[in-house]
């Protein structure tokens, strides 16, 4: 199948703003919604016109300081990395790690990227026999360096979205987010950071999960091993109010959704980075 190399105005614009770590969401060459949503928030804490469009402005602000693609080479560390997550979550909570399942998705997480864009980059790599050595093209994404101290931290339920600013409102990270599919599940008002956890493990507790025919069968809760496809991600970020926090997911295109439990989930690398940037007892506001 041939798979046709993204438009390199936008793809260039994703990687620009997810550097100045104003993400995005997944760098995948589109302008969708979320880079939109990145778009306004770039021009609207860097003074310039509010279009949430590509303008000449905008285009002429977020110039590269180094081309937006890089070649990574798969080692065979990588490729040990890779191993099956049981359908089941008992299963789950019996594995070493909660890892990688392809190279694939090992590789587009490194990039920051969705799969597909990955393929698109990359049609002669053949995903399914994949040998260490093998170079692939991938979005060159760095998170910027912590200058200063974060503030405080804003979520917009209506707009899904997670912002970072310093005691002077600068603007020092931009997120899109998931929130509670349920109305009375999403919190207001002012929550604080509680705990702060790198590659955390996670606890399945069935009372949860009412709507799962295997939870309502358990009667114990479990502890599933750390990992990226670990459902809490790689960071988890405890908030003051019971079983509540702001984390990472293993399924970073589908950030920016009405689908949790009631935490708010950031894709992997952006709830790395925010973990740089809290502090325990951190104000965390939540907005309609």
């Amino acid at each position: 199948m041939e798979f046709p190399r993204p438009p390199r105005d936008v793809l260039e614009v994703q990687v620009a703003l997810a550097r100045r770590a104003i993400s995005p969401g997944v760098v995948d060459g589109v302008m969708g919604p979320q880079t939109r949503a990145a778009l306004l928030a770039f021009q609207r804490y860097s003074g310039l016109p509010e279009t949430l469009a590509l303008d000449a402005q905008t285009r002429a602000r977020l110039l590269l300081d180094r081309p937006a693609l890089t070649i990574y080479s798969i080692t065979s560390n990588d490729l040990a990395r890779l191993q099956p997550v049981s359908p089941t979550w008992l299963g789950k909570s019996l594995q070493t790690a909660i890892e990688y399942e392809t190279v694939l998705e090992l590789v587009a997480e490194r990039g920051r990227a969705s799969p597909n864009l990955i393929r698109r980059l990359n049609p002669l790599v053949d995903w399914l026999r994949v040998a260490p050595g093998t170079s692939v093209e991938i979005p060159d994404v760095t998170d910027p360096p912590v200058v200063g101290r974060a503030a405080f931290i804003v979520i917009s339920l209506g707009e899904k979205k997670l912002q970072v600013f310093d005691a002077s409102t600068n603007l020092l990270a931009h997120f899109p987010c998931s929130i509670a599919a349920r109305v009375e599940k999403r919190p207001l008002g002012l929550l604080r950071v509680t705990a702060i956890a790198p590659n955390p493990n996670y606890t399945f507790d069935p009372a949860v999960f009412p709507e799962s025919a295997e939870a309502r069968q358990l009667s114990t809760k479990l502890i599933l091993p750390p990992g990226p496809n670990n459902p809490v991600g790689t960071a988890w970020i405890s908030l003051d109010r019971p079983g509540y926090g702001i984390h990472g997911t293993p399924h970073p295109e589908q950030v920016g959704r009405t689908e949790s439990h009631g935490c708010f989930r950031l894709a992997n690398w952006n709830a790395e980075f925010l973990l740089k940037l809290v502090w325990i007892g951190m104000p965390v506001y939540v907005e309609p």
